[in-house]
């Protein structure tokens, strides 16, 4: 008997053992597992619960959501730099103009080509299931949000253009204006590749330093990352219960339902262009999409994207160009939910919008979505100045706000999954 039982104690033994060496060499495992234990706590700490106060709760969420805002700002630190150094590196590795010309054409197309077919889901979906007309809210009576702004103006359209280019680069840096960091760096990888190796060695040998000390400050993030996912859910599940999910499902749902639609295209993209099936980009790409899911910010796991863009066979010089453009420029998942939100907004407050006007909605959404900071929160902004643009009453906003978290991250898991599937479609561009 004491045989036996020492015999199932070793082999207990050995089975933990061999439990903790996979979940330790296996992030996507660790990140999923708190992910569901930051729901369950979430959900018992939240509103619904009513286990503790809501004051004590919003604590208790904030403390928990420490190890998340570390990571984010981890992150956040070497984003500049990171970006830069990728950027003017990957084209400083193009091995011609043409070549450059071709990749950026390509791209550029896949870019704005897909936006547009998002924000057209996104249009289509909101038309064919009115998640609006179902609600009957007193929307004039609701508070104003701090986030509406003005309707757009053509007339600035000049002005705007001129004020995209990075006149002050150090103040670029300061206010985090990502956008103009990257049309720096594009400026900068393309000058120098126009001078003589000689003289721009130097300059490259300094920028692949810093993209080394960036990418270990990174890895050392990464660390964080099941506690910052535990830490961000259980916040978010006590912000907003499951009460307000319930209350806006269909609304929900169609956004849900869209991006769910325009991840299935860029898997048959992957597919019939990359040669890559959904399985093996899932079990590639799946810890990364969860780190997006989490942190719903497309810039905060650009990193992390280029490693795995990198285990696709995706050249360096490929991947340090394509992913950091993508995470700044390559939006659809935006644009489609901006489009039913938009949509979701007007069926509430009762406008209706001509055939023209919703064209004219699409192109808006395809050009606020381009260039949209990859961070959490950003799209509400958009959405009130583009509301407000259309005649739409952007009070209306206050009541999505309470599912908009929810919605970013989703819609930022389907973001890094466009940028993953450029990288892959462009990786042969090259050649």
């Amino acid at each position: 008997m004491l045989n036996d039982a020492g015999f199932e104690l070793n082999h207990l033994i050995q089975q933990s053992s061999k439990l903790r060496i996979w979940a330790r060499s296996r992030l996507w495992a660790q990140v999923l597992a708190a992910m569901a234990i930051g729901v369950g706590t979430g959900t018992l700490l939240g509103p619904a619960a009513g286990l503790v106060q809501p004051t004590t709760a919003k604590m208790i969420g904030d403390w928990l959501a420490l190890p998340g805002q570390l990571f984010l700002g981890l992150i956040a630190i070497v984003l500049v730099p990171l970006v830069f150094s990728s950027i003017v590196s990957g084209l400083a590795g193009v091995p011609s103009n043409e070549a450059m010309r071709k990749l950026g054409v390509r791209l550029g197309l896949f870019i704005v080509s897909t936006t547009f077919m998002a924000a057209w889901i996104g249009i289509s979906l909101a038309q064919l299931f009115e998640p609006g007309m179902g609600i009957d809210l007193p929307v004039d009576k609701l508070p104003q949000p701090a986030t509406a702004a003005s309707g757009f103006d053509l007339g600035r359209l000049p002005d705007m253009v001129a004020g995209v280019l990075p006149t002050n680069p150090a103040a670029s840096v300061i206010q985090g204006d990502l956008l103009a960091i990257v049309i720096l760096a594009v400026l900068t990888g393309v000058a120098a590749t126009q001078i003589q190796k000689e003289k721009a060695a130097p300059f490259l040998a300094l920028l692949d330093s810093l993209m080394s000390i960036s990418m270990t400050i990174v890895k050392w993030a990464m660390l964080l990352s099941p506690l910052a996912v535990f830490g961000l859910m259980a916040q978010l599940m006590i912000q907003i219960g499951l009460d307000s999910l319930l209350g806006l499902l269909s609304y929900v749902g169609t956004v849900l339902l869209g991006l769910v639609l325009l991840f299935v295209i860029y898997a048959i993209f992957l597919r019939l262009i990359g040669g890559l099936g959904f399985r093996s980009f899932l079990k590639v790409a799946g810890p990364n999409l969860l780190l997006a899911f989490s942190t719903s910010s497309s810039s905060a796991v650009m990193p992390s994207t280029i490693q795995t863009a990198r285990q696709f066979q995706v050249p360096d010089e490929v991947a340090h160009l394509v992913i950091p453009l993508g995470a700044t420029m390559n939006m659809a998942g935006t644009a489609l939910y901006q489009s039913v939100a938009i949509l979701f907004l007007a069926q509430i407050s009762g406008v209706d919008l001509s055939v023209t006007e919703t064209m004219l909605l699409v192109g808006t959404l395809v050009a606020s979505s381009i260039g949209a900071p990859g961070t959490p929160g950003v799209s509400i902004a958009i959405l009130a100045s583009v509301a407000a643009g259309f005649g739409i009453p952007a009070t209306g906003l206050v009541i999505i706000l309470g599912v908009d978290r929810l919605l970013d991250m989703s819609r930022t898991v389907v973001n890094v999954t466009g940028d993953i599937t450029a990288a892959v479609i462009m990786k042969n561009t090259l050649a």
